[in-house]
């Protein structure tokens, strides 16, 4: 267990780090940040910093001389820089778990090798693997790249009369996976942690809605069957435990009708605290920033009970930061800003939650 005074290397600058940086320090651990940009968030509020790139080996040795453990704000940290780092600190969650989560394809095998449900999914490396599994699958299904998307880059959805060729190329000619697409009622996420030493604390079940692919708002607790969410934060242990995982971890998922039942299906698994559980910040005992501080630390887990009935985040993307004089005056708004220099649509610039007890 790191004693307060410690130091957490955090690869990536961006909000995710920033936040994580804040809820250490009120822990009395210090972050290490390290990132290529020179302007990421994260830098503004970081005991220290180092601006390089990930593939810079003799950055990424002084930094770990620097730092007690290590840790990263997103799953697009290239597996060799955890690699590196992994043989001078320990990296938490383990290099293998940004692995499986890194390519889609991988990531779909592991949750199905645990007989947790899937959408039906096919490998496509060229065009003529993509005729194949249309052929398997049916047109109503998403080509994405295996690797690197995210808030909806780096996938296609199929249309009829559609050229295939013509889809594939639009996404580079990378690897890609085809997933059919799933007939659900509402996308939920469980944003969990597990410690050191096995223990784990989930959070409520949260619900999200999407605009133009981007998480726009997030209401916890979801509402679904009390079985469905038991279910749910299950799947979550399941997963967090296959992956020998360390840390806070997030699964999205889909919830479709069957009748009169409520059945579940994975989506993702995101390696990192997630935009789903920014509401804990001000709608829990425990952030989920504090939370994966605590677990990386070898600290005990906090409690993860909601604060009042119902508890709704909304993102605050491009331009929608402008009305934060407003928001800064609303009772009962609770407003975050991300300190990004640039506002950009599609941008997420920063967050505000409301907590209701009535």
């Amino acid at each position: 267990m790191l004693a307060p005074g410690a130091t957490i290397g955090i690869l990536g600058g961006g909000q995710l780090a920033r936040m994580l940086a804040l809820a250490g320090a009120r822990l009395g651990l210090k972050a290490h940040v390290f990132s290529p940009v020179a302007d990421d968030p994260a830098f503004d509020v970081c005991a220290a910093r180092t601006q390089a790139d990930f593939d810079d080996e003799a950055a990424l040795a002084e930094f770990a001389e620097a730092v007690d453990v290590v840790t990263y704000e997103f799953e697009n940290v290239p597996a060799r820089t955890a690699h590196v780092l992994e043989a001078h600190r320990p990296v938490r969650p383990n290099p293998r778990a940004l692995a499986l989560t890194q390519d889609r394809l991988i990531e779909k095998q592991f949750v199905q090798s645990l007989g947790i449900a899937t959408a039906d999914f096919a490998a496509v490396d060229n065009a003529g693997a993509l005729a194949r599994a249309v052929a398997q699958l049916g047109r109503n299904s998403i080509l994405k790249t295996r690797r690197l998307g995210y808030d909806g880059k780096g996938q296609t959805q199929l249309r009829d009369g559609g050229d295939l060729a013509v889809a594939f190329r639009t996404l580079g000619g990378a690897p890609c996976i085809l997933e059919s697409v799933v007939p659900f009622e509402k996308e939920v996420s469980v944003v969990a942690a597990r410690g050191l030493h096995g223990e784990f604390r989930a959070y409520d079940v949260s619900e999200n809605l999407h605009e133009q692919h981007i998480l726009a708002k997030t209401i916890a607790p979801a509402e679904i069957a009390d079985e469905t969410a038991t279910q749910a934060i299950d799947i979550a242990r399941r997963l967090a435990e296959a992956a020998d995982y360390v840390g806070v971890i997030a699964v999205e998922m889909f919830v479709v009708r069957d009748g009169d039942r409520e059945t579940l299906i994975v989506n993702e698994i995101a390696p990192r605290v997630h935009n789903s559980g920014h509401w804990t910040l001000d709608g829990a005992l425990t952030s989920q920033f504090e939370q994966h501080m605590r677990a990386v630390a070898g600290w005990p887990l906090g409690a993860a009970r909601r604060h009042g009935r119902r508890v709704e985040m909304r993102n605050l993307i491009g331009d929608d930061v402008d009305a934060w004089p407003e928001l800064a005056r609303e009772d009962g708004a609770c407003l975050h800003l991300y300190g990004k220099k640039e506002t950009r649509a599609g941008r997420k610039m920063g967050h505000v939650t409301r907590v209701f007890s009535d």
